[in-house]
């Protein structure tokens, strides 16, 4: 009779370190370099076309030529001062803001998915887009934090999403730690619940004008766009992305469960606040200047992890340039589809996504991180 080997504790360890191996990048960094840099002349030829193409149509050389112009300090003819206008003041800060939020949303979404292991997770699951939109629509109806100007309602929002991500925290915790599965519950309760809080706001809102703009507001749009707006929005996405590449090792860590990653000297706990505060971070500041937008930070990291694979190195440097592109192009035809009406961009992200989704988990060979 022979007895069956025991594994040892340096047996556990080496396993553990094997399966952190293998979510490193399998690929070599030359071949993302290049992907990286054909998204980037993407991106820039997406935002040139969706600067030149509205109401009044101007060609891709006349556009670069103003965007130049306006960057260089260039002279512009006085009969040009009119489409100049509506290049540099009008159009160009809206195609901005929409790469921006949709680098964030992508972002956004791989993170969280990452931090509670759940295929299904977005800002909007753990109650962080819905604290931000209540913080934001709270400002804008009672005029509070007025003294901040222009960066009241942005502050509104991150407040917001700030205190969903601690009340989801602190129902969510208990003695054994944050578990993954008590926080996605959580977030999907509190999220609810802080829709129910706005939905309250905006039927006693007197003024029904103001109800209309709130209410197209949540549903998404870039219309209030506006050079004032970029600066917020570019410095909270950029700390996002920054932030979340420096934590893409421990994010790989945590996809493989608590117990890996405390094996491996991670601490899921620790890492999932700071996760937290900088998604309120972020997730305030594209709420406060585009309402809100679904399925974006969603469906956007599984496309590119089918094309990446699963190292989060891999998926964070390509999910911004993927999301920032396709936010472009759902604008441009929001703002020309029905022209000169204008669709909620949540309308177009949903109608786009469901499908997407849907048409993924029908895909046998798919599951979460990779095929």
């Amino acid at each position: 009779m022979t007895n069956s080997p025991v594994p040892s504790v340096g047996s556990a360890s080496r396993s553990a370190n094997k399966e952190a191996r293998d979510v490193r990048p399998r690929t070599s960094r030359r071949g993302l370099i290049p992907a990286c840099l054909a998204l980037l002349v993407l991106l820039l030829a997406s935002v040139v076309v969706a600067i030149g193409l509205g109401p009044a149509v101007i060609t891709p050389d006349e556009t670069a030529r103003y965007l130049w112009a306006a960057v260089s300090g260039g002279q512009i003819d006085a009969r040009e001062a009119t489409t100049y206008q509506i290049v540099w003041e009008i159009r160009t800060p809206r195609v901005l803001l929409a790469a921006l939020v949709g680098a964030g949303l992508s972002t956004i979404g791989v993170a969280i998915q990452a931090m509670v292991r759940n295929a299904l997770a977005d800002p909007y699951v753990l109650g962080v887009s819905s604290g931000a939109s209540v913080g934001a629509v709270g400002v804008t109806v009672t005029g509070a934090l007025a003294g901040l100007g222009v960066y009241a309602t942005s502050a509104g929002a991150f407040l917001g999403a700030l205190a969903a991500s601690a009340l989801v925290y602190a129902a969510a915790a208990s003695r054994a730690g944050l578990s993954p599965l008590r926080l996605i519950l959580t977030g999907i309760a509190m999220a609810l619940g802080l829709q129910a809080v706005m939905s309250m706001i905006i039927y006693l809102i007197p003024n029904s004008e103001a109800t209309s703009t709130v209410l197209y507001w949540t549903m998404g749009s870039f219309g209030a766009a506006t050079w004032a707006t970029l600066p917020a929005v570019a410095v909270s996405v950029l700390l996002g992305v920054l932030g979340l590449n420096r934590s893409s090792r421990a994010l790989d860590v945590m996809a493989l469960g608590d117990e890996t990653a405390a094996s491996l000297g991670i601490d899921p706990d620790r890492h999932r606040k700071g996760l937290l505060v900088l998604i309120s971070l972020v997730t305030g500041a594209m709420v406060a200047v585009s309402g809100a937008i679904s399925f974006v930070g969603l469906v956007m990291p599984h496309l590119v992890r089918m094309v990446v694979g699963a190292t989060h190195k891999r998926v964070l440097a390509v999910s911004p340039l993927v999301g920032a592109v396709f936010m472009v192009w759902v604008d441009l035809v929001a703002r020309t589809f029905v022209a000169p009406r204008e669709l909620p961009l949540g309308v177009i992200t949903a109608l786009i996504g469901v499908p997407v989704f849907v048409t993924l988990l029908r895909r046998k060979a798919y599951m979460f991180g990779g095929r």
